[in-house]
C-alpha cells in the first residue's frame, strides 16, 4: 500500500523550502532537458486531475514569494514551453535553475492542498490492482486518464509516437508521485526524484 506518512513537525515555510533546495544538488546542462519535459509532466497530471489552471498556479506562486520569477501567465506558459516535447517555437526558453526549483515548490504546494482527493485517487487505483480491474472503471481515474491522454495529445509533438496505454501508465505513474509530492518534505523529494531520473534518461 502507497501511504504519506503524516509529519508532526510544521511545514516548511517558503523561504526555508527555497533555502533548502539550493542546498541540494544542481543539474548539469545535459540533464536540463529531461527535467524541462518531467516538470511539464508533472504539471500535466496535476492540472487534469484536479483542474488546477494558470490562475491557480500563479496565486500558488504569490502565495511563495515567488512572484519575481514567476510573474504572470505568459512567464508560466514561456517556462512550461521550455518542454522539448512541446508543440510550437513561439513560448521555447531555457529554464534556469532558480525557475525550476520555483516550479517545484508550486507543484509541490498545489499538490499539498489537493492531497485528499490525490489520496482518494491513489487508493482508488490500489483498489482496482487488488481486484484486477482496470483503472479507469472507477470514474475519477477514468476521467483523469482521459484528460491526460487528451490533452498530452493536444500539446505534445510525439503525440503520433506512444500508444494510448504508454500515456495511461504515464499518468498513473505520475499520480502516485504527486502523493508524495504533497507530502510536507514533497519538494526535496521532487528535486531529487527530476535529478535521479534524469540521469537516467526517463521520464
Amino acid at each position: 500500500m502507497l501511504k504519506v506518512m503524516h509529519s508532526a513537525a510544521h511545514s516548511p515555510t517558503p523561504n526555508s523550502q527555497w533555502e533548502d533546495l539550493t542546498k541540494l544538488g544542481t543539474p548539469n546542462s545535459v540533464q536540463w532537458d529531461n527535467i524541462k519535459t518531467q516538470l511539464d509532466l508533472v504539471l500535466l497530471a496535476l492540472e487534469t486531475l484536479t483542474g488546477s489552471g494558470s490562475e491557480a498556479m500563479l496565486a500558488a506562486a504569490t502565495d511563495l514569494n515567488l512572484e519575481s520569477r514567476v510573474p504572470d501567465r505568459v512567464a508560466l506558459w514561456r517556462l512550461r514551453q521550455s518542454n522539448p516535447l512541446r508543440k510550437g517555437q513561439g513560448g521555447r526558453k531555457k529554464l534556469d535553475v532558480e525557475e525550476a526549483q520555483s516550479l517545484v515548490l508550486i507543484i509541490c504546494y498545489l499538490a499539498k492542498q489537493h492531497q485528499e482527493l490525490i489520496r482518494r485517487a491513489v487508493s482508488l487505483l490500489e483498489q482496482m490492482a487488488e481486484t484486477q480491474r482496470e483503472p479507469h472503471h472507477a470514474a475519477l481515474l477514468g476521467d483523469y486518464i482521459d484528460a491526460f491522454c487528451n490533452t498530452y495529445q493536444e500539446r505534445m509533438e510525439e503525440d503520433d509516437k506512444i500508444s494510448t496505454d504508454e500515456l495511461s501508465n504515464l499518468a498513473l505513474k505520475l499520480l502516485i508521485d504527486l502523493l508524495f509530492y504533497s507530502s510536507p518534505n514533497g519538494y526535496r523529494r521532487l528535486w531529487l526524484a527530476l535529478i535521479d531520473r534524469s540521469t537516467k534518461m526517463e521520464i
